[in-house]
């Protein structure tokens, strides 16, 4: 939520649907002062993998309503915000919990799905889902990133 918070921040501030990146790396890494220019490169990398920004023609469009977004009275972004999150791996852990089973048993239930029922046609993170499925484990707010996953395989 933080990532979205601080993607959301400076095209709810200046009310703009689009930002060059100069723009982008100023608010954060200037005017803000939430990090280093650097940083601010990176961030703006890892919303365009998490699905939350779109860079088309030098202009980072947001893909969501900032509107929705509510930014907390002194806000300032944590160092989570660079690290990657693996949603394949959020999923395996949130089966995990739920059945009460080390990663190990989960990982081998989703390879038997994916050798037993789809003659090895169906990739990891689809698997991954319809586990969670049987399993009544929610997974919805970790669609997009799952898309995106299997896109990226």
């Amino acid at each position: 939520m933080t990532l979205q918070i601080t993607v959301a921040a400076p095209f709810k501030h200046t009310r703009k649907t689009g930002m060059r990146k100069n723009e982008l790396v100023y608010y954060y890494a200037l005017d803000r002062k939430w990090m280093s220019t650097d940083q601010a490169a990176i961030l703006l990398r890892r919303a365009e993998e998490a699905g939350l920004i779109r860079l088309e023609n030098g202009v980072f469009t947001i893909l969501f309503d900032p509107a929705t977004v509510t930014i907390p009275i002194g806000f300032k972004p944590t160092s989570a915000v660079f690290e990657t999150n693996d949603p394949a791996q959020e999923l395996i852990g949130r089966i995990m919990k739920a059945r009460g089973v080390p990663e190990t048993e989960v990982v081998a239930g989703m390879n038997k799905l994916i050798k037993e029922r789809f003659d090895g046609n169906l990739l990891p993170p689809a698997a991954l889902v319809l586990l969670a499925k049987q399993y009544r484990v929610p997974y919805e707010d970790l669609r997009e990133a799952l898309t995106a996953a299997l896109k990226n395989e």
